[in-house]
């Protein structure tokens, strides 16, 4: 199976391989929250996405899209 490639901005990378600890039990969610500066509500909702739509989660949902104008 052919895996999809996503660019990642650093930022994005910074959250993905938080969550990633939060998922595997090395974070809690108040660490992870105090870590990258989110709320602990803003936390759950990244891990809900990452869940649903996996590493692309983390990446603005407009992003590639043509603009309005």
């Amino acid at each position: 199976m052919e895996t999809e490639r996503i660019a990642l901005r650093q930022r994005e990378r910074d959250r993905l391989r938080v969550l990633h600890e939060v998922q595997q039990k090395q974070l809690t969610q108040m660490e992870a929250a105090r870590r990258l500066k989110l709320s602990d509500r803003h936390i759950r909702r990244l891990l809900f996405r990452l869940r649903e739509h996996a590493d692309r989660a983390v990446t603005q949902g407009r992003r590639k899209q043509e603009s309005s104008s």
